[in-house]
């Protein structure tokens, strides 16, 4: 579960290099290389005092191990999108931490599998148990988390019980929260993180967005921002990890020309001018195309 601590939505990605993307029929699911499509965005809901929780997607419906069979005369079964008077347990998953990655276990044993291979099998997700080592990576997801939640003090986490009269409601600031958890609505206010109004106080405000392994971000939602009081890179990353609850961030900014991410290496722009900044994972697919910096003769 430590995977998705501070998650209000994430992106999953398979051990095929692909996320897991709600289609839009509103009812199956598929794998993409798009990473950056708001269908590839997840909103997770904890469910209080269990190690589960529930994914809904952009339509604001829920991630289901139904018990249709895939194909008939085979173990899988299909993964849909559902929306159900009444949340059951196929809504539920159980993430298990291996490494880096997670298996997303269902309550009856399966686990959320990618599936490679040629037609029909390419690109689709159902539930299952690998029995051939050849596929027991297929059951591995890498968790991107796109958006944070935070809590105030003193507020405890709190069950979802009942489905949302509507999929997924849309504020007056044109971000999404769900009906449903109030603890994971988005980017609650504290002392450093606010929306509406910049902060007055000393220093710079930072807005900032968090990308996906190929440096691409969504930007159909608010960027959350803060203030800082720091003058150094190393201070902003740190910053930005501890609000984040993300490791080994590199900071970048676009090039104004081309859109192409380059990351902070020496100093903040001068006079707090406010930044907009995009940070990534120092292991992501984008961050191995950085450059360099050159060591001093």
């Amino acid at each position: 579960m430590e995977l998705f601590q501070r998650a209000n939505a994430v992106r999953l990605r398979s051990h095929h290099d692909k996320y897991l993307l709600a289609d839009d029929d509103e009812e199956s699911v598929c794998q993409d290389r798009n990473g950056s499509s708001r269908s590839a965005r997840w909103t997770v809901e904890f469910i209080g005092g269990e190690n589960v929780l529930r994914l809904k997607s952009c339509y604001g419906k829920y991630l289901t191990a139904s018990n249709a069979p895939f194909l008939l005369g085979m173990t899988g079964r299909k993964v849909l999108q559902t929306l159900p008077k009444r949340l059951d347990s196929s809504l539920e998953w159980e993430p298990i931490r291996e490494g880096f990655h997670v298996k997303l276990k269902t309550r009856y044993g399966n686990y959320l599998r990618a599936n490679g291979g040629v037609p029909p099998w390419r690109n689709s997700v159902t539930h299952d148990i690998p029995h051939r080592t050849a596929t027991q990576d297929w059951i591995l997801w890498e968790v991107d988390i796109v958006e944070i939640q935070i809590e105030s003090p003193g507020q405890s986490p709190q069950k979802a019980d009942s489905p949302s009269s509507s999929p997924a409601k849309k504020n007056t600031s044109g971000s999404t929260s769900s009906e449903m958890s109030p603890r994971l609505s988005k980017l609650k206010s504290s002392d450093s993180f606010t929306h509406g109004s910049p902060p007055k106080n000393d220093g710079r405000t930072i807005y900032f967005r968090i990308a996906d392994d190929y440096g691409n971000v969504d930007d159909a939602f608010e960027e959350p921002f803060f203030n800082f009081k720091g003058t150094s890179v190393d201070e902003l990353t740190n910053k930005l990890e501890e609000e984040t609850g993300l490791n080994d961030l590199i900071v970048c900014s676009r090039h104004p020309l081309n859109g192409k991410l380059y990351p902070l290496r020496l100093h903040l722009p001068p006079n707090n001018t406010t930044m907009h900044v995009v940070v990534v994972k120092s292991t992501s697919k984008v961050a191995k195309g950085f450059a360099m910096p050159e060591n001093p003769a």
